[in-house]
């Protein structure tokens, strides 16, 4: 048979030129999400050893939830705070899979949304910054019980504050966050869910929220994370020594950096690194806060570290997040606008030969 060549299909030039196309790339499979629903029977009260409520492997998405700082039992006017049996109670704990000692657990905030449609602030005898306590003993009289419920506008965002003592009102934005998040502290310790300190825990800080990452220190096998306190706006200090208690429905995405330890609790976002200080007096935890800091900067960017203390003091800022609790928490922060470009990752070691 004879063919003629105007009768093949040759390609032309510009046709062999032409970049050829590609096979679709298939999108990475979306992370698996883990659901676990706390409720007034297996919240727990301390940040410790306890039996895992559900595991999850780094890359996974945790959707709870956490109950109010008073486990729900604050609902109306007719109820008064004695009627409250756990304070701060906690969702978890979670055992995230590879977490060993040494390690630091990230946790990148996803969801964070107020779970019912108001919020609760109160006073109490023996708590709260202008107040007399056991840590700062007064002569004066405690200050008497009161409550305050705040409606919640999902709509608007924004919840309304009510003077108990005339017709003033005040609109609130809500900037919800998770008063509670911490792992297990190290040597089989058992802290109150009232407590911060290294391990995180009830540091009542706005940073724990969506938009930002926190790392962890991991301190024992599985992390044991915890979480709860969920906040639907809060002033700084939080002087009176409750925000806008609310319970709080919660997605996460949890991930380990392996082998590199955090010591304290550090936030980042896409314009700050944010480092926290847990202690009293309350200038020690600001020590620790710009210490901690300035040690992350040299670590990761290169600066001396004489250098970056004279950069937090023209460029730093300084949020004091609480001083009621056992410990107060301070955040020390720098845009990193004021940064250079972060080093390069150092090379894992290569493994030792076998013999």
């Amino acid at each position: 048979m004879l063919v003629s060549a105007s009768s093949l299909a040759l390609p032309s030039f510009a046709q062999i030129l032409a970049p050829q196309s590609k096979a679709p790339q298939l999108a990475p499979p979306a992370p698996k999400v883990v659901t676990f629903r706390a409720t007034t029977e297996n919240v727990k009260t301390v940040f410790g050893p306890a039996d895992s409520v559900a595991p999850l492997h780094p890359g996974e998405i945790l959707d709870t939830n956490t109950l109010d700082c008073f486990g729900g039992a604050v609902t109306g006017p007719a109820d008064t705070l004695s009627k409250v049996k756990t304070d701060n109670p906690l969702t978890g704990p979670f055992y995230v899979e590879g977490a060993k000692p040494g390690d630091t657990l990230v946790i990148k905030f996803l969801e964070l949304t107020v779970d019912g449609d108001q919020g609760i602030g109160a006073i109490g005898p023996g708590f709260g910054a202008l107040s007399s306590s056991t840590y700062t003993p007064m002569l004066n009289h405690d200050l008497p019980e009161r409550i305050w419920f705040f409606p919640v506008d999902k709509a608007n965002n924004t919840a309304t504050f009510k003077a108990s003592d005339s017709d003033f009102t005040a609109k609130i934005p809500l900037h919800p966050f998770l008063g509670c998040i911490g792992t297990a502290p190290a040597n089989g310790e058992a802290r109150s869910s009232l407590v911060p300190a290294e391990f995180g825990g009830n540091m009542d800080t706005p940073e724990a929220s969506v938009g930002n990452t926190l790392y962890l220190p991991v301190n024992v096998l599985g992390a044991l994370l915890y979480l709860g306190d969920g906040h639907a706006a809060m002033g700084d200090g939080e002087v009176a020594g409750t925000a806008i208690e609310v319970p709080m429905h919660v997605k996460i995405q949890v991930n380990l950096i392996k082998g590199k330890k955090t010591p304290w609790p550090r936030f980042e976002n896409d314009d700050y690194l944010m480092a926290t200080g847990t202690g009293r007096p309350l200038e020690d935890a600001t020590r620790i806060a710009y210490t901690e800091l300035i040690k992350w900067i040299h670590d990761d960017y290169g600066l001396s570290q004489l250098d970056l203390y004279e950069l937090m003091s023209v460029a730093g800022e300084l949020r004091v997040s609480e001083l009621v609790d056992p410990n107060y928490v301070v955040v020390a922060k720098i845009n990193k606008r004021y940064l250079p470009p972060k080093l390069p990752p150092t090379p894992a070691p290569a493994p030792a030969p076998t013999k």
